[in-house]
């Protein structure tokens, strides 16, 4: 449970609204299944009946692995609401990996649509989302409320980030933060019982699920696609259509793609939103194009922030100017600011950590004290993420000060990959880092000092396969024969090692920029102001 309580809401209260002002509006679209919000909130009910009845209680972990669905969302809704905390987590993952993580949290059930021997014996029951779902929810009484014992201090989620020292870092979210979320989201975009969100990103992410409060709230269907393609996120979206929706830039550049390619009938998307990792400039200018009838939102945040951090609305009318490559200004009940070594404030322009507070950050890391320590300072969040300020506080990203990359929208820790790499006989030296990708942002990318025994590149990588999901296996790996760079402390210097792939760019993000970008306005000039 979590440290700190409170009378605001939890997210019972969202699917307490919905149903009590729209029960007949359409909930959800999965497949070839229809919801009202009536039928949802009773499946929700069902659901947590059955979980209550098998002795589950308050503060037990659930965990979800399964691509997008009604029952997700279920699950999603559900569990937080019955004082359970759910832990979704990566279909990506290796059965390794979700067994650490299943174990790390305690995991006492699992629903997941990839069942194997090896997760079933993780857990105390895995239960396989399709029709041994259906059949608990057939099977169990339905509460006749939600427990009004929750509060929004109360643990409502973990959900799982790499570490920075192999071990991944369950981030807890209390009610409070998710709410919060959905309100700072509201605050910008108009959610009503007319939206229709196409859930498009993985739910496992934050990224998938950063507007279904908000849609729950006001009454609004979900549109649910499983797996992304471009042309089944645009056919979906014209079948149904959707009005709302948020994808990574990759998603975002084959959306556009496959629309300039083949024109789908997409009146009703009005709303576009992207975030996960930087976007470059052409990737807006082709969503543009492709979606003339849409207005454009860059989302910057962080799993810790639950995840919304900034928001830069109607982006595309700051397309030919250098605003362009910021990403908004603090959200609306966010905090933020970029502090220097010694945690003072930067001057507009200086470049700083960027550090975060508000009710939507996390209350620290699952059973790590000193990580949670190291990150949350005096109320304010440690992003690790190096930006600078302008003006009017926009926000420019311009390197990492935590040893991440994030491709495709996706976090890898450098030092998870090397400590699988460390683990082959063979390997001396591991250095990993990101390096910039025109699909993916950025590519995990590997330098290796073999021992005496050779091995080859395609060993490598196949030992990388067996132990780490494929987003986390290097793209590409070089062998060396003299010793990494290192420090005078013997660290190595990684900026020395992927300088000369960034070459060219004024930022060490990948996708933030294009080459040769345009000077940035000095902050002491106003910037011009975009067209109305």
């Amino acid at each position: 449970m979590g440290d700190v309580t409170g009378t605001g809401p939890t997210i019972a209260a969202a699917l307490r609204r919905a149903v009590a002002v729209a029960p007949d509006a359409e909930a959800a679209v999965s497949g070839g299944t229809r919801l009202s919000y009536a039928d949802l909130d009773r499946r929700c009910r069902h659901l947590a009946g059955a979980l209550l009845e098998a002795g589950l209680r308050p503060g037990d972990r659930v965990a979800v692995v399964g691509a997008n669905s009604h029952q997700y969302l279920e699950c999603y809704l559900a569990i937080p609401a019955t004082g359970l905390v759910l832990v979704p987590l990566n279909t990506r993952s290796s059965e390794r990996e979700l067994r650490a993580a299943l174990a790390d949290a305690g995991t006492r059930w699992l629903f997941t649509d990839q069942p194997t021997p090896a997760l079933a014996e993780a857990v105390e029951r895995l239960v396989e989302l399709g029709e041994d779902y259906e059949r608990l929810l057939a099977d169990a009484p339905a509460i006749p409320e939600w427990p009004g014992e929750v509060t929004e201090g109360d643990l409502a989620g973990l959900f799982y980030t790499g570490g920075t020292t192999g071990r991944a870092k369950g981030v807890m979210l209390p009610h409070r933060a998710l709410v919060a979320n959905a309100f700072h989201f509201m605050a910008y975009w108009p959610f009503s019982e007319r939206t229709r969100w196409l859930v498009a990103a993985p739910m496992f992410h934050l990224a998938g699920t950063i507007g279904v409060l908000a849609t729950v709230w006001r009454g609004g269907s979900h549109v649910f696609l499983p797996r992304f393609s471009g042309a089944g996120a645009l056919d979906l979206a014209a079948a149904e259509g959707a009005t709302h929706t948020l994808v990574v830039p990759t998603m975002l550049a084959a959306m556009a793609d496959e629309q300039l390619r083949s024109p789908r009938r997409l009146t009703g998307l009005t709303h576009l939103a992207h975030g996960g990792s930087p976007c470059a400039t052409e990737i807006l200018r082709r969503a543009r194009s492709a979606f003339p009838g849409a207005t454009l939102l860059h989302v910057y945040g962080a799993t810790e922030t639950a995840p919304i951090a900034t928001m830069f609305p109607e982006e595309e009318r700051f397309l030919d100017l250098p605003r362009i490559r910021s990403c908004g200004q603090p959200a609306v009940g966010v905090d933020l600011r970029v502090v220097r070594e010694d945690r003072t404030p930067t001057s507009p322009g200086e470049v700083g950590e960027v550090e975060v507070r508000g009710p939507n950050v996390t209350i620290g890391y699952w059973q790590q004290p000193e990580a949670t320590a190291s990150v949350l300072r005096e109320g304010w969040y440690a992003t690790g993420d190096l930006g600078r300020m302008d003006g009017e506080s926009y926000l420019y990203l311009v390197d990492r000060a935590k040893d991440m990359i994030v491709t495709g929208g996706e976090n890898v820790y450098s030092t998870e990959v090397e400590e699988v790499l460390f683990r082959h006989p063979r390997v001396a030296e591991a250095a990993v880092f990101g390096v910039p990708d025109d699909t993916w942002g950025e590519a995990v990318m590997a330098v290796v000092v073999p021992r005496a025994e050779p091995v080859t590149v395609e060993e490598l990588l196949e030992h990388c396969r067996r132990e780490l999901a494929g987003y986390k296996v290097p793209k590409r790996i070089e062998l060396r024969a003299e010793p990494l760079p290192v420090s005078g402390a013997g660290k190595v210097l990684k900026r020395a090692l992927r300088e000369p792939y960034w070459e060219g760019r004024d930022v060490r993000i990948g996708g933030a920029t294009l080459l040769s970008p345009p000077a940035p306005v000095p902050p002491s000039e106003p910037e011009p102001r975009a067209p109305a």
